[in-house]
């Protein structure tokens, strides 16, 4: 049985959520409690295999709480928010500090959503329960502050060539492993496209978090935006994005329509697009995450010849997407995320 403690100054919430749990047969509602204050000496005691927490609570809020869990316990823990613009800006946050997921919840109506997105959270908390929650330590930057720029290398060949893409493909935990990489790269660093599974709104609040720790500039993408050196290019939260070629450059184009593999956005969307225009000369990039989203994509490209790899077991939060991909045989290399960012230098250097 998976223990699941929920933490939610809204008694609606805490009540609905227990009648949810109790009707899953692996899943079990070890308790609740309105604020952290509150839920310390229960978690302590209980010792839940997951915790279940909002982040704007009365006495104290979900992430310095989450902050404190992470750095003296750690247990796998799913942030329930609203999609306000700030409790995005903060539910993003709790993923760096080391949250595995985040559920985006309405203001409104939140009864009849959560009972809607039962099946969805349910298999959140069960991946959750999977999973090995871990922090990425590196320094981070003040507040409201932007990461200093590296200047690029002189030019050479590589700068003057065909620009060679790089596409990653990612869930739960992918937050973490993402910055990691991307705070490892120079400036002038291969163009990066990346669908990472996250709720709408979610996604600019993190490439925005991205961009000012990274060499690298970070945005969510929008449609025509161009593939280029030094750039990274993030799918929106509720949309596809594909990538198409025009005169040797790669641009965004980020699309509506239905989810795929049950998410929107999809990594197999975005591997698919490449694999329709390389050439063979891109890198292709799995890491952690649930499911099995991007595995059919990418053994089409890496029978294109485009070089693939996957994020090995030890160093993944959730296993599933590495792992899918690696029993399609669509994976050249199984490397730890301590390994990725060097693996995208060599690739850039290659020609």
């Amino acid at each position: 049985m998976i223990k699941v403690f929920v933490i939610d100054d809204s008694a609606v919430v805490r009540q609905t959520m227990a009648a949810l749990l109790q009707g899953d047969p692996d899943i079990e509602a070890s308790g609740s409690a309105p604020n952290p204050l509150l839920a310390a000496p229960l978690i302590r005691k209980r010792r839940p295999d997951v915790l279940l927490l909002d982040i704007e609570m009365p006495g104290m809020d979900g992430l310095t709480f989450l902050r404190q869990q992470m750095a003296e316990a750690p247990i796998p823990t799913v942030i329930c928010s609203s999609l306000s613009t700030e409790g995005s800006r903060i539910a993003v946050d709790a993923l760096a500090a080391g949250a595995v997921a985040v559920v985006a919840k309405p203001r409104l109506g939140l009864r009849q959503f959560l009972e809607d997105s039962r099946r969805e959270l349910i298999a959140t908390l069960k991946a959750a329960a999977r999973s090995r929650p871990r922090m990425v330590r590196l320094p981070a930057a003040p507040a409201g502050s932007a990461a200093p720029r590296l200047p690029a290398a002189a030019p050479g060949l590589h700068a003057l060539s065909v620009n060679k893409p790089v596409v990653i493909g990612s869930s739960t935990g992918g937050t973490q492993a993402i910055e990691h990489i991307l705070r490892s790269l120079p400036a002038d660093a291969p163009g990066i496209a990346i669908v990472q599974h996250m709720p709408e709104r979610f996604t600019a609040m993190y490439a925005q978090r991205l961009d000012g720790l990274c060499n690298m500039s970070v945005r969510e993408a929008r449609d025509g935006d161009r593939l280029e050196r030094g750039v990274v290019l993030i799918a929106p939260g509720g949309k596809h994005m594909k990538l198409r070629k025009n005169a040797g450059q790669y641009y965004a184009v980020v699309l509506d329509g239905p989810p795929v593999n049950r998410h929107k956005p999809s990594v197999d969307v975005l591997f698919r697009s490449l694999a329709e225009h390389t050439n063979g000369d891109a890198l292709a990039i799995m890491l952690t995450g649930m499911g099995d989203d991007g595995a059919r994509g990418m053994k089409q490209l890496h029978d294109l010849g485009v070089r693939t790899l996957a994020q090995d077991e030890a160093s993944c939060v959730v296993f599933g997407m590495p792992m899918e991909a690696i029993k399609l045989g669509a994976v050249d290399e199984v490397l730890p995320l301590d390994g990725m960012a060097d693996a995208v230098t060599r690739f850039d250097a290659r020609g």
